[in-house]
């Protein structure tokens, strides 16, 4: 058996079989949220775990996991976090039924997420993206802007946000103008080449 890699964080997961699945690979420590059911008490003990050994969250991309993701967010801002995208986080097997989460993930794109874990950005000057740079983008108000906004969180492995909530998350996670620029430049030449322009 090969040495299992260690992590240093604590990896925050909706349950069980993530930590199992983790497990298999990693020599980390988990804390579960129990799936949806996220307390004061649990964000105390987070918090906690982030000034001892630093937290990454890591829940499943679906409804419930953006909103553990949101509450941890706000009251542990300093908390790292890791996504994985809506394939990787497929069960493999009909038999596992049709939730997604973090249990399902392979070696590989557990790497991929964990490895591309992106820190909490304290520079507020450095940020220079403004609304009007999404509306130009088409990230805003555009005919297609969910698609495009689906299409940037998953290249910057930041997960979905609404219109609302881009800005916000681009600044978290100290994404620059440029790399939004580049990963929507990939976008228009995706769309051109499906469309056979």
């Amino acid at each position: 058996m090969t040495e299992k890699i260690k992590i240093q964080e604590v990896l925050v997961v909706e349950g069980k079989d993530d930590t199992v699945n983790l497990r298999r690979f990693y020599d980390v420590d988990t804390y579960e949220t129990r799936g949806s059911a996220i307390n004061d008490e649990d964000l105390e003990r987070i918090e906690k775990l982030n000034n001892l050994r630093g937290v990454i969250v890591f829940t499943d991309p679906d409804y419930n996991g953006e909103r553990i993701r949101k509450k941890i967010m706000t009251a542990v801002p300093t908390a790292k976090h890791a996504f994985l995208n809506r394939g990787e986080a497929m069960p493999k097997s009909k038999t596992k039924g049709r939730s997604l989460g973090v249990e399902h993930a392979s070696f590989d794109d557990l790497q991929k997420a964990l490895s591309g874990v992106l820190g909490n950005y304290d520079d507020e000057n450095h940020f220079d993206i403004s609304k009007s740079d999404l509306m130009r983008f088409g990230l805003l108000m555009g005919a297609d802007s969910r698609k495009r906004r689906e299409y940037l969180g998953e290249k910057l492995r930041i997960g979905y946000s609404n219109g609302k909530q881009l800005l916000k998350r681009l600044e978290l996670f100290g994404i620059t103008k440029a790399e939004v620029e580049e990963v929507m430049e990939g976008y228009k030449m995706k769309e051109e080449k499906d469309n056979g322009i």
